[in-house]
């Protein structure tokens, strides 16, 4: 039977071997983009790891969902948001931003900031 290791002794054995290990707080979302799919992170622990010189990071728990790829959509969005609420691309993409990538929500901060 394996015994468990308490995470101050962990951290301890890193340390001696070389490893610092930093954990990070507050982080609410990681998202991992490629040219073919886009992966988001909700609620992940990440820890930045440095051995022998080099950083890993260390990205845990959470709950992950894969989309599809991150830039030809946001193009589309942005165009269809400025032609929905009558305003630019620019516009439209970072209202897009504001709303998380939401475009009802995205039309809606732009209505509202023409009708003020």
């Amino acid at each position: 039977m394996q015994r468990r290791i308490n995470p101050r002794e962990a951290n301890r054995m890193m340390q001696r071997m070389g490893m610092q290990v930093k954990q990070v707080d507050d982080v609410t979302r990681v998202i991992i983009e490629s040219a073919s799919k886009r992966i988001v992170i909700d609620d992940p622990e990440v820890a930045i790891v440095t051995v022998q010189g080099q950083t890993v990071y260390q990205v845990g728990g959470g709950t992950a969902r894969e989309e599809g790829p991150a830039g030809a959509s946001s193009q589309e969005d942005a165009k269809l948001v400025a032609s929905q609420a009558g305003a630019t691309t620019e516009e439209a993409a970072k209202a897009l931003q504001q709303s998380g990538g939401d475009l009802a929500q995205a039309i809606i901060i732009l209505k509202q900031k023409k009708a003020s």
